[in-house]
């Protein structure tokens, strides 16, 4: 498990297995990729005490859940 001081210390490798495997669950079902990404960045969020929602574009943030002033999307 990685701890809060290696975070940063992240490879080019680790976010190219990344990516890879995103594209790999993207062609069996983006919209089950889109609520992954959505999860992940709703608990970034959390973690941060809601400071990363500011930071994010108004779809995303309301895709995360992030945004409760916005109309949900249809």
């Amino acid at each position: 498990m990685t701890g809060p001081d290696q975070v940063g210390g992240a490879t080019d490798d680790d976010a190219a297995e990344l990516i890879a495997q995103l594209k790999e669950l993207a062609g069996a079902d983006p919209a089950d990729v889109r609520q992954v990404v959505a999860e992940v960045l709703a608990a970034l969020d959390r973690a941060a005490g809601g400071a990363l929602r500011e930071h994010l574009p108004e779809t995303i943030r309301v895709d995360a859940g992030l945004d409760t002033a916005a109309p949900a999307r249809p």
